[in-house]
């Protein structure tokens, strides 16, 4: 089964295909990508590497977590997959701003104000 490795702290003018090559002697890679700022286009420093290998991105996360590379030390670890993104903070009135009660929490709107929103 593939693996996706991250791979942090990566000098800003890294590209993909220098991170490939990085990774090459452990092994076939699949995909090498640089994470940019999405506005800027610069680097954020880190990316992501895929390769179907166990055992050769195991050896990989081996030599190259710790290594130096343009005077950075690399973070090189197995990625978490991604997954808890989105679903952004419960939106505010899921029922219908009944005044009252309870608390904790709750966005600062709406609180128990009284009249419901007349004009």
């Amino acid at each position: 089964m593939a693996k996706n490795l991250y791979v942090g702290n990566l000098s800003y003018s890294v590209t993909d295909s220098q991170l490939e090559q990085l990774f090459a002697p452990f092994g076939k890679v699949s995909s090498a990508r640089v994470i940019s700022d999405r506005d800027t286009g610069r680097s954020k420093g880190f990316g992501f590497v895929e390769m179907p290998n166990d055992e050769e991105a195991q050896a990989a996360i081996n030599g190259l977590n710790g290594k130096e590379s343009d005077g950075r030390a690399l973070t090189v670890n197995e990625a978490r997959p991604r997954e808890e993104r989105g679903g952004g903070g419960g939106g505010g009135r899921r029922f219908g701003g009944g005044g009252g009660g309870g608390g904790g929490g709750g966005g600062g709107r709406g609180g128990g104000g009284g009249g419901g929103g007349r004009w």
